[in-house]
């Protein structure tokens, strides 16, 4: 066998390291460790308020669409009450004013037929006739 140089352990410029520079690399990694946690402690906690604050902007944005929303739809409803109204109004008032015109025509062939009653039993045979022609065919 070959004989190996042995290194004392209290021999500090040995090859073998001593514990007191195992216990110092120790400390320097344990604080490399801590040190890397904690930024990514911080870059993960930065992270988070991003992601929070994206999330409240998207929630206020969407509370302000929806109130906007909500806005558009009872102006629309207000619009589409009025014209409703409007158009039920302006029926009324064609319906009143066919009735009048009715009751002036009907006034009016009465006068007729109280002023002229035998024209008007020849015009109710003449148009009688008429009538009965088209609607029965020929004979």
């Amino acid at each position: 066998m070959a004989n190996l140089p042995v290194s004392d352990p209290s021999d500090a410029s040995g090859s073998a390291p001593s514990a007191s520079r195992i216990e110092s690399g120790a400390e320097r990694f344990k604080q490399g460790t801590t040190e890397t946690v904690q930024a990514a402690k911080q870059k993960f906690d930065a992270a988070a308020d991003r992601v929070e604050h994206g999330m409240h902007h998207a929630t206020d944005a969407s509370a302000r669409a929806a109130i906007r929303a909500g806005e558009k739809a009872a102006e629309l409803r207000e619009r589409s009450r009025e014209a409703f109204e409007d158009a039920r109004d302006r029926g009324r008032e064609l319906a009143e004013d066919a009735r009048e015109r009715a009751t002036d025509a009907f006034d009016a062939m009465r006068d007729f037929v109280r002023e002229r009653p035998v024209q008007s039993v020849a015009i109710a045979l003449g148009a009688g006739w008429v009538i009965g022609r088209l609607l029965g065919g020929r004979r």
